[in-house]
């Protein structure tokens, strides 16, 4: 089979399409037709080893030293079709259309993929497409988390700092469904599409600092996380609550600190997808209350050049890695 694999740690140069054995699942797992997978921001991340000292060592430790030995295929999020189970698989079957969150295992690069049938995986609604499913897991669950875990209510306002990306698309939606007036903070190209998906106003950081503003809200969630938690922290409200998707050992310190010390909450948490958490946002998206902002896709021998988009800061929602021929379902 076809596969992208990743042969070092660096730039998306590092990832060369080869051939390789089709996997054979074993008795508790699924063997998946690929029809799509992402390119999303964490798989970039990991290929290059860009992250703080903290995660670099165990990430080596954990993927290979000198160059990526235990993981040779990235991808975390996948959805295509069962083309053979395991002897104890009892909750799927061949020819089930599925998606999932592959995890630390990845995998999702390839023709094929093996997964254990306890993994976060759930059936593909008929009306959905391959590539929106395939883009549901990490960042529709990253956002509905945090929404969550930020007891966001009716009424309340909003700063999603990041809007436009894989994440921020959801929080907007979301939180438009759960009652909240939004302000969505981004680069110009992304003024039009924030405004289709819902936020009540939107923020060129081109043209303007939103930590300027008198506005002050009950939440703030920020997917930058780049020298903005002063300024995220600046524009919340007594009690508001600073929803903090990529900390680095820097924020997370701030943010114990903020939480002791004030009346305003910083949530930093570990997201891991959960099954209930793919069907009830794929239920959203099937009856068109949220919907699956897709930029652009590439095919699976372009696994490279999607990334090199990623990395520009340019994507729109999500990135899809078209394993098969783009198909409607």
């Amino acid at each position: 089979m076809k596969a992208i694999i990743w042969t070092n740690y660096g730039s998306p140069d590092v990832l060369q399409q080869q051939e390789i054995a089709k996997p054979i699942p074993k008795e508790n797992e699924l063997l998946i037709k690929t029809h799509a997978a992402t390119a999303f921001a964490g798989d970039c991340e990991l290929r290059r080893l860009d992250l703080p000292l903290i995660l670099r060592i165990p990430l080596r430790l954990y993927a290979g030293m000198i160059k990526p030995k235990r993981i040779q295929i990235l991808g975390q999020e996948l959805s295509g079709v069962v083309e053979a189970v395991g002897a104890k698989v009892t909750k799927f079957k061949v020819g089930d259309a599925v998606f999932a969150s592959a995890g630390l295992n990845f995998g999702a690069y390839a023709e094929y993929s093996c997964l254990s049938e306890s993994a976060v995986i759930a059936h593909k609604p008929a009306n959905l497409s391959f590539a929106e499913a395939a883009a549901i897991p990490t960042g529709g669950s990253e956002a509905l988390h945090y929404l969550r875990a930020g007891k966001i209510q009716t009424g309340e306002t909003i700063l999603v700092n990041g809007a436009g990306g894989s994440i921020g698309t959801f929080v907007v939606q979301l939180a438009k469904h759960f009652g909240a007036i939004v302000t969505a903070v981004d680069h110009t190209d992304k003024q039009e599409l924030l405004h289709s998906i819902g936020a009540d106003k939107v923020i060129d950081y081109i043209r303007e600092d939103f930590a300027d503003s008198d506005q002050k809200y009950d939440l703030v969630f920020d997917s930058v996380g780049k020298n903005s938690f002063s300024r995220c922290v600046h524009v919340l409200k007594p009690n508001g609550r600073y929803l903090l998707a990529s900390p680095n050992p820097r924020t997370r310190i701030q943010g114990r600190r903020i939480s002791r010390s004030s009346n305003r909450k910083v949530i930093i948490e570990t997201v891991e997808p959960t099954i209930e958490d793919l069907v009830y946002l794929a239920d959203l998206v099937d009856k068109g209350t949220i919907k699956v902002v897709i930029d652009k896709r590439f095919p699976l021998e372009q696994t490279a050049e999607a990334h090199r988009y990623v990395e520009t800061g340019k994507k729109k929602g999500h990135v899809i890695v078209q394993v098969t021929h783009p198909d409607s379902h």
